[in-house]
């Protein structure tokens, strides 16, 4: 491929020098669960977001697991009751909530972010509903006033799914008065997983949280649900961050930012180059930056994106599918009962990721963007 759609190599390329040397300072410290390189992190990570607790984790899964586990054993959550989500999102987010004993209630997404429509959930809302966990998909930040309001209104908690939205902001106050994403709810749940903007060597992730006892448990809960050694006050799990990776993640978050504005610089470049009727290119926003390009996803008809896509891979051209099959429609999740998601299924049918990482330049994109114009697909 001219243009891979991702390719980890060139990713970590240019830090290598500084991942070697955080590596083998790990190695040489004797610690290896735990210890000053996760502490750290956990500290930049609130000096980022703004938030007073973070606590790394072993992935963005286990993360979100941890937030649910720990308000039921903080009592705020009960076996069966219902957590509103986003339909259009990766099967992650429903798996931490059925695997806590919870009831995923998928609601319908806006056509033009993608994202949750906020406009939908009251209609979604029943006397068992107790959180919405609104997901940041593509790196754009799914936050308004309306959902703030529907949560205070109802007494819901609110659960970021920060997967692919780390350092973006928005203009809409959180909860306590922040605007970045992660900080916005009552807790968010971050993936540093090898394809984020921000990726470890491996699998990585954090809770992130205003609440003291919620950080508390999650802590607990990620240590064999221990509060100190040999003592063990839930049934709990091995959830902790390893280490290595928080010190790979050290060297690379002080990066994020330039990360963020080069991914930002060639999404403009293809929203300036690409100009088909046929081809619906996702919203852009000068105002904030309230999307990090995690995904550049466009829309094509569904019954040419095969060929769409095998026209671009005959250019030399990378692409992928964020995703699929959406996670009501996945065969573990056969018997679940939802509302109509007339959107979400349409989307799914015809959504392409276009190479939007460190692997291209901004020229590449501007590039690719012409390749497109002229396709015949």
């Amino acid at each position: 491929m001219k243009y891979p759609f991702l390719d980890l190599g060139k990713v970590n390329e240019p830090y290598m020098d500084e991942l070697v040397a955080a590596a083998t300072r790990v190695i040489r410290s004797g610690r290896y669960i735990g210890g000053g390189e996760v502490e750290a992190l956990e500290a930049d990570l609130c000096g980022l977001t703004g938030v007073p607790y973070a606590i790394g984790v072993s992935n963005g899964l286990d993360a979100l697991r941890l937030i649910l586990r720990a308000y039921k054993e903080m009592g705020v959550l009960r076996d069966g009751d219902e957590i509103i989500y986003p339909a259009n999102t990766y099967i992650a987010s429903v798996l931490a909530i059925s695997d806590a004993g919870l009831v995923p209630v998928a609601v319908d997404i806006d056509e033009q972010t993608m994202n949750i429509d906020t406009s939908l959930i009251e209609n979604a809302l029943t006397d068992r509903t107790r959180a919405i966990m609104t997901v940041h998909l593509y790196g754009r930040v799914a936050w308004d006033e309306r959902l703030v309001e529907i949560a205070r209104a109802n007494g819901l908690k609110l659960i970021e799914d920060c997967a692919q939205a780390l350092g973006a902001r928005t203009l809409s106050h959180g909860l306590h008065d922040s605007h970045h994403a992660g900080a916005l709810g009552d807790a968010a749940g971050i993936s540093f997983y090898p394809t984020k903007n921000v990726g470890a060597l491996g699998d990585a992730g954090a809770v992130l949280t205003h609440d003291e006892e919620l950080a508390r448990t999650v802590r607990a809960l990620a240590n064999y649900g221990s509060d100190r050694r040999y003592h063990n006050i839930y049934c709990g799990f091995n959830c902790r961050l390893d280490p290595i990776q928080a010190a790979m993640l050290r060297v690379k978050l002080p990066h994020l930012a330039d990360e963020n504005a080069d991914r930002f610089a060639r999404a403009l470049a293809y929203a300036r180059t690409i100009d088909r009727p046929d081809i619906i290119l996702p919203k852009m926003s000068r105002e904030v930056n309230d999307n990090v390009w995690h995904q550049y996803v466009v829309r094509v008809p569904a019954e040419r994106r095969e060929n769409f896509m095998k026209c671009l891979a005959e250019n030399g051209i990378g692409t992928d599918i964020h995703y699929a099959v959406p996670p009501h429609l996945q065969p573990c999740y056969s018997g679940m009962v939802h509302a109509p998601l007339p959107v979400t299924e349409r989307v799914a049918d015809e959504i392409v990721s276009l190479p939007i990482g460190t692997g291209i330049s901004v020229a590449d994109a501007a590039e690719i963007g012409r390749v497109i114009n002229g396709l015949e697909f």
